[in-house]
């Protein structure tokens, strides 16, 4: 059979246009994200928002009733132990009275007036009953010289002028009840227009308070001049160069979290992080909702901050601070990204790019830490991953890296 050079032609022909329809028709291969496994360090750590604290606070509350003057000092203060006053207390004022119980204070206070009139009559009818028995001893004394009366009666007359001399001491001490009743009377007239304050040093009547230790005002309750009851916060006092962080972790965390463990203090406000110690894990949780509203047991952890004060300046009581609890640190572990992984059989897989196609291979997982998971077994130092693959990518499948 002879073939002509025109029929030769038209198959090289459609031969190309059917090339063509393929190329055209063949699927491109799928753009994903590629990332290599290497060998490196991975830290495993445990985050969680805490805040600084001052150590050892301390909280003066008013030890009377009375009324407190002005603050003398406000917060961020320096005081110095057992030489700044920190607060003063005067006494209260008195109650305002009603009608029935002024005028009850009042008949009260025309009673001892009375009384106090009726001992100085008793008083000088003592002095007049004593001036006339000592008249009486000395005639008597001059009478038992001569012999005319007996010493037996110059006896009773020695005795008339002790009884009488006594009878006006008496007389004298009643006067002073009366007039203590008097005052006593005339003071339930007082009222809350009356000062307590004498002219001369207000110590004599003020109890002044003064600061227990050397810091700094870290809050006063109120600034202002107020009645006070015994127990009364009024400020508190602290050394804000002897801080501590508390954080708190969910209760399934804190049984990894040992005494003693490293951690670092992020976003404290300051460049570099700070060194911190693990000093304790509270052995009770509490509970706590979420923003999500989600109920959780978290669990208080304290931590030791070993940084000098000089490398954190400006960290005060109360700051929000970011920790992170190291819990294990080891070199030359070979990790990949955990965007990486996902759920095959009941197992751990990721796509490792080979050759231009996407090979389905399963792995053997370690530790987590933030961002990357160690592997054990399904792949080398080297090999690439797909990360965050689609759905639709389908073991062998052409890829390619964006």
């Amino acid at each position: 059979m002879i073939v002509s050079g025109r029929m030769i032609v038209s198959a090289l022909a459609g031969i190309g246009v059917i090339g063509g329809l393929v190329w055209m028709l063949w699927p491109d291969p799928q753009a994903v994200d590629l990332a290599p496994a290497w060998r490196g360090q991975m830290q495993i750590s445990l985050t969680g928002e805490g805040i600084a604290r001052v150590r050892e606070p301390y909280m003066i509350a008013a030890p009377i009733a009375g009324t407190t003057t002005r603050s003398p000092v406000q917060v961020g203060d320096r005081v110095e132990q057992g030489a700044t006053v920190v607060a003063v207390i005067q006494p209260a004022d008195p109650a305002l009275m009603d009608v029935r119980t002024r005028a009850q204070a009042q008949a009260a206070v025309t009673e001892a007036e009375a009384a106090l009139s009726l001992a100085d009559t008793r008083i000088a009818s003592a002095d007049s009953a004593l001036a006339h028995a000592e008249s009486q001893y000395e005639r008597g004394q001059a009478l038992a010289a001569s012999g005319t009366i007996s010493q037996r009666m110059l006896e009773d007359l020695q005795q008339a002028v002790t009884t009488a001399r006594q009878n006006v001491e008496g007389a004298q001490a009643e006067r002073n009840l009366a007039r203590a009743a008097l005052l006593r009377a005339q003071a339930q007239l007082l009222g809350p227009e009356t000062q307590f304050l004498p002219n001369g040093d207000a110590n004599e009547c003020c109890v002044q308070i003064r600061a227990p230790l050397t810091g700094t005002v870290l809050s006063v309750t109120d600034r202002n001049a107020r009645p006070v009851s015994a127990g009364t916060p009024l400020l508190s006092i602290g050394d804000v160069t002897d801080l501590e962080i508390e954080i708190d972790l969910l209760s399934t965390d804190a049984p990894r979290v040992a005494q003693g463990a490293t951690a670092l203090v992020e976003r404290w406000g300051g460049a570099a992080a700070l060194d911190a110690r693990v000093r304790r894990v509270e052995p009770a949780a509490f509970t706590r909702v979420s923003a999500l509203g989600i109920e959780e047991q978290r669990v208080r952890v304290h931590l030791d901050l070993l940084s000098p004060p000089e490398d954190r300046p400006g960290l005060g009581d109360q700051f929000r601070v970011l920790a992170r609890i190291i819990l294990s640190d080891r070199e030359d572990v070979l990790q990949i990204p955990q965007s990486a992984l996902f759920r095959h059989e009941g197992g751990w897989a990721v796509f490792r790019a080979e050759n231009g196609r996407a090979v389905l291979s399963l792995v053997e997982i370690g530790q987590q830490a933030r961002e990357t998971t160690e592997i054990l077994s399904g792949l080398s130092t080297g090999d690439h991953v797909v990360l965050f693959p689609p759905s639709n990518l389908s073991d062998g499948a052409r890829i390619a890296g964006r």
